[in-house]
């Protein structure tokens, strides 16, 4: 496999306070998985490809779409990137519904055609009994399908998803694995998935990349 024809090229290198990271990922899998220990880099990686960190030097493409490039002077700037970005706690706005959380991601060009409608992802996501709710009145579970929902209305070509599990018992992150593999299979988006639990990553990710 060329780095010119993978689903993911990332050859970079990363510096935050005396913290460095060099990482290099050359992958066709669509949905790559990164892991690690505690403080590996693992959310600086996102961050880079989210454009909300700039590496020292290197390149980061995805599916064939440059987004950094420092030989050749390119950065995008974050809006430019159409990444979706689900964090571990859902960040969702506490005085907005459901709807209208999800409606914050559907703003300006990005109704003109989109690629994912509201109704689609309601449905997708099986939150139609739950759009009328005030977020306070949310199960974890229920939050982070919201977030997942709100990063898909923002019409991504990239989805990055940073332990989306990990502040879940074991009984709501069973409740939410389903959807997250729904989203993955009907998607088709390039997904970067972040997660230290093994049954993730066999059960959500086609290939993973230890850092450490």
């Amino acid at each position: 496999m060329s780095a010119a024809t993978a689903m993911f090229d990332l050859d970079f290198s990363i510096r935050q306070g005396a913290f460095r990271r060099d990482v290099r990922i050359v992958d066709d899998a669509r949905v790559i998985a990164l892991t690690g220990y505690s403080g590996a880099g693992k959310t600086s990686v996102l961050n880079a490809i989210a454009g909300l960190s700039t590496p020292d030097r290197g390149r980061i493409a995805v599916a064939g779409r440059c987004l950094f490039d420092s030989a050749s002077g390119i950065d995008l700037p974050a809006h430019r990137r159409r990444i979706g970005y689900v964090f571990q706690d859902a960040r969702l706005f506490p005085h907005l519904d459901v709807r209208r959380n999800l409606l914050y991601g559907l703003r300006g060009e990005r109704k003109a055609q989109p690629r994912f409608a509201l109704d689609a992802i309601v449905e997708l996501l099986g939150i139609d009994s739950l759009l009328q709710r005030r977020t306070h009145r949310l199960s974890g579970g229920e939050a982070q399908r919201i977030a997942l929902g709100r990063a898909l209305l923002s019409q991504p070509e990239i989805l990055l998803l940073d332990e989306p599990l990990s502040m879940l018992d074991q009984a709501r992150r069973e409740e939410l694995i389903p959807y997250m593999q729904r989203v993955r299979d009907e998607t088709a988006l390039p997904m970067v998935y972040v997660s230290h639990v093994p049954d993730e990553l066999r059960r959500l990710t086609e290939a993973f990349h230890i850092l450490g």
